[in-house]
């Protein structure tokens, strides 16, 4: 009888465990505007200045391995014409991704829609790539930015135009 006990206890420790780490593991795919605020950063270092984040105009990307891709809009003001030209946002990714093909390794970077281009340069500034955006004349309310899975891939928008994201 008191094996037969000690048995149900030790099962029952292990179920509710397991249980336990079910519950707290976080699905796959685009995180839900909710836990954005916790997310995204609250101000983005960038050519030697910070810029106020736009949480409101973010979104992100969840891995299987609880690892993240996440984009949103700054502030630009303060920053030289120049730069504010082709700097619209930020992008970090914990993993390897690939946008519209291009391979982008972990790290932070900047982003911006430049006419039907993508643009992505590093903190400082440097181009890193330019890949051609694409438009979705389909999207029937476009928003500033948005990140939306599309079969298996993810498609970061700003307004209608977008690029695709392969998450690795």
């Amino acid at each position: 009888m008191r094996t037969r006990n000690i048995t149900l206890v030790v099962a029952s420790a292990i179920l509710i465990a397991s249980f336990s780490a079910f519950g707290q593991s976080k699905p796959a795919g685009v995180v839900p505007s909710a836990e954005l605020q916790k997310l995204v950063p609250a101000a983005y270092f960038y050519r030697g200045q910070s810029a106020t984040v736009q949480i409101r105009n973010s979104g992100a990307v969840r891995t299987k391995d609880g690892k993240y891709v996440i984009a949103a809009l700054v502030d630009t003001s303060g920053y030289a014409s120049d730069v504010a030209a082709k700097y619209q946002g930020l992008l970090i990714t914990e993993v390897k991704i690939k946008v519209e093909g291009t391979e982008l390794a972990p790290g932070e970077y900047g982003f911006g829609f430049v006419g039907d281009k993508f643009v992505v340069t590093d903190v400082g500034a440097n181009d890193v790539f330019t890949v051609s955006s694409k438009a979705d004349a389909n999207l029937k309310r476009p928003v500033p930015l948005k990140m939306a899975e599309e079969g298996g891939e993810y498609r970061l928008y700003h307004g209608k135009k977008y690029v695709t994201v392969q998450v690795e």
